[in-house]
Order: structure tokens, then sequence, then C-alpha cells
């Protein structure tokens, strides 16, 4: 993963760069400091959120992990999907994709698209949405509301996540200043040490300054700004299929609908129309066969 990647170049520039100026990587080592480092930051997060919180960070890897795979071959995965469902609906009404969308995982339309299958959050809102057109009692105007209303919360429960750990990520300089006070006081308590033992005491102290900002700015806030990216990709597909559902609902043809996706999309996943075109009529074919 590219976060890996970032982590291993901050890692190797850092402490490779102090080696190569002369400077030895063993008074760098100091575990006590990185316990009042971290052990601070985690406290004051701890303090600083509530469970509704918490619970949500815990949980965020898990439910943003299949938003790194969000490419344009997913988005056309999510296109052809669309089109065969509304496809469906035009040939044999609402209740044709009922069974569909009730069971997707045993779905013959839904397991030609198995990486679809394997996101929940797309698949859920795919369906739920579908259940609430084929039961024909809301309006779009309706249905568009509630959708932004939905998609507005899941931004909202996601930014938590992100927003509490760039907020740790800020105070963790903070907290290796505390480490480094605490390692000067030690040092000038120890008033019968000599020069050169009070020099790698105080060496020692300022450590603690430096692992604070590093793990700040060079691991936490990193993670909280790809969390950032990863809501953003999220959100992006389920605009996707709203703009789709929605064209339909004002009758535009499946064609038509999943054009209207395709223009919601970010320039770099965004297909050619000639791609698109290409790949429903092979949506079309499967579906003829």
């Amino acid at each position: 993963m590219l976060i890996f990647a970032g982590f291993a170049v901050v890692i190797l520039s850092v402490f490779g760069g102090f080696a190569l100026s002369g400077g030895h990587l063993g008074p760098l080592f100091q575990p006590t400091e990185v316990l009042m480092i971290l052990g601070g930051g985690v406290g004051a997060f701890i303090a600083a959120n509530n469970g509704k919180a918490l619970k949500a960070t815990l949980k965020t890897c898990s439910t943003l992990k299949h938003t790194a795979s969000y490419d344009r071959a997913l988005y056309m995965d999510l296109m052809g999907l669309l089109y065969q469902l509304l496809n469906k609906i035009r040939r044999e009404g609402m209740l044709g994709v009922e069974a569909d969308i009730e069971n997707p995982q045993d779905s013959s339309l839904f397991q030609e698209y198995p990486k679809l299958l394997k996101d929940p959050l797309i698949i859920n809102f795919i369906t739920d949405y579908l259940r609430m057109m084929v039961s024909g009692s809301m309006e779009p105007m309706e249905l568009d509301e509630l959708m932004l209303h939905e998609i507005e919360g899941y931004e909202h429960e996601m930014h938590v996540t992100s927003d509490a750990l760039a907020k740790l990520g800020d105070g963790m300089p903070a907290f290796g200043i505390v480490a480094a006070v605490m390692g000067v006081v030690k040092a000038l308590s120890a008033a019968d040490a000599g020069p050169d033992e009070m020099g790698i005491m105080i060496a020692h102290a300022l450590v603690g300054t430096f692992l604070g900002i590093l793990i700040g700015y060079g691991f936490i806030n990193p993670v909280a700004g790809r969390i950032e990216r990863q809501v953003s990709e999220a959100l992006k597909v389920l605009q996707c299929v709203r703009v789709v559902l929605l064209a339909s609902l004002h009758g535009y043809a499946p064609q038509i609908a999943v054009e209207f996706g395709r223009k919601a999309l970010y320039t770099a996943e965004r297909p050619s129309f000639i791609e698109l075109e290409q790949h429903v009529k092979g949506s079309k074919a499967q579906v003829a066969e």
C-alpha cells in the first residue's frame, strides 16, 4: 500500500539522513520517551472523544478498506451493474428486480460483479433505494432528499475519525516537549553528574521533542489525510449511484442514466463516452443472452 511506502520513505529519509551526516542512531532509541509521548497522546485521545468517536475510529479501517481500489475498472463495473438493473426494470417493470435486490449475493446479475459484491457500502446503497423505487410510494424529489441526507450523514460520521486523528497528530509535538522537559528536569537534578554525562542526558531529553514531531507529522497526520481522501472516494461512488437512479426516475433511458453517473465522477477515474458506451453494449449483450 502507498501509505506504508510513504512511511518507509519517511523513516529512511529522516534516520538515513541523520546517519549519513555522521550521527549515531543509538541515542535516538529512548523507550521511556516513546512511552510518555504515545501514552500521553492515547490518553488525551480517549479524553477528547466520546464512545461513538472511539468506535468509529476503530472500525474505520475495515469500513474504508474497499475505497483503496476505487478505480476506473470499478466505476465501469458500477455503471454496468446499474445499467443492467435499470434495463431489467425497463423491460420487466419494477418488480422484475425485486428478487435481485432482496438477495444480491444469490443474484446472477450481481454475481457478474464480484468486486462490487464485496463492498457492502455500495451494494446496500443501491439495494436500499431500489427497494424504495419498487414500493413506488416516493416522489423523485423525496428520494433525492433522502439520499442526500444519508450521504451527508456518512460524510459526517467518517470525518469524525479523520478530525480526531488530525487533532491527535497536531498534539503529539506538545507531548514531545513534555517528554523533553521531563528529561531536562532529570538531567538538572543530577547535581553530581559530570559535563559529559550531563550532555548525554540532555541529548536524550531532546530526543523527546524530535519523536513527538516525527510521530505527529510523519505518521498520524498522514493517516488522517489518507482517511479524508478515502472518504471523498466513497462519497463520490454514492453520488454517482444517486444521479443514475434519479435520472432513471425522471424517465431517461438506462444508457442515458449511466451517462449522468459518468459525468459525476472525478476526471482521473472517469471513462470516456466511447469506453462507457462499449462497456454498456457488452452488458446489453449479456442481458440479451
